[in-house]
């Protein structure tokens, strides 16, 4: 037998496993003292077996990915329906402020309809009545817009004497209110849309005035300083003065409704 079938018959029995491995025994006695050999031969890994376990690994990573993300979808919808449940809520409770503003708003406005026809009431009942009208002095000190502000929250306006005849009303009774002293009550008269062009505290022109006629202080005097009008409570006379002065006012209420 040649070498190369020598070779070939030993590797094929070491394949099928029928060749024996040496053994420390039969090893020479060198060779058993350095321990060159090993006791047991290492096991042959098969390439295929490799495979399978990475198959098996990877599939089972990917139903484990495949059951996340089932959860997250699971959640995302369970979070989506309790958003809208709190959007539907949401809207609800906005409805719900909307119809509280809402009465809100109507309570005020019942509110201030109440306090102008308390203040019509107080005015003619307690003030003095020219014809359809109703005057009342308050002794607050107050400057011109809130004076008028007062007036207008009350039911009624700054007094706008308009004719001679409500002009000698309003002095007589203003003068009685405070006698025997001296005040100056606000009317409802400016100019402070343009000077020199007087206008009553609802807009309208005024065509019949009462100021001071005198050598010494002739009205009105104050030019662009002083463009709100005021009553002398001793002789009824007009004077003009600084609109942010505060003084007692007068109101005025239309009593046409009672009558």
């Amino acid at each position: 037998m040649g070498l190369m079938a020598k070779f070939i018959t030993v590797w094929c029995l070491f394949a099928l496993g029928l060749c024996a491995t040496p053994t420390q025994e039969s090893l020479p006695e060198g060779k058993k003292s350095r321990g060159d050999v090993p006791d047991e031969p290492p096991e042959p890994t098969s390439p295929l077996s490799d495979f399978d376990n990475t198959y098996n690994y990877i599939l089972s990573r990917l139903a484990d990915m495949g059951q996340a993300i089932h959860k997250l979808n699971v959640g995302h919808y369970t979070l989506d329906i309790k958003v809208s449940q709190l959007i539907d809520r949401l809207s609800q409770i906005d409805a719900k402020v909307g119809e509280m503003e809402d009465s809100v708003r109507e309570v005020d406005q019942h509110s201030k309809d109440n306090r102008k026809e308390m203040g019509r009431l107080e005015g003619c009942q307690k003030g003095r009545r020219v014809g359809y009208k109703c005057y009342l002095v308050y002794r607050n000190y107050e400057d011109y817009a809130r004076a008028s502000r007062k007036c207008l929250e009350r039911g009624g306006r700054l007094a706008m004497p308009r004719d001679r005849r409500e002009q000698e009303a309003v002095a007589d009774y203003v003068k009685t209110f405070f006698q025997p002293g001296n005040w100056p009550v606000w009317l409802g008269v400016n100019d402070l849309r343009s000077e020199g062009m007087y206008v009553f505290d609802d807009g309208t022109r005024v065509s019949y005035f009462q100021w001071r006629k005198h050598f010494l202080s002739s009205q009105p005097d104050g030019g662009k300083r002083e463009n709100c009008v005021a009553m002398s409570s001793d002789d009824g006379d007009w004077w003009d003065h600084y609109c942010d002065r505060t003084m007692s006012y007068i109101c005025e209420f239309d009593d046409r409704v009672a009558l």
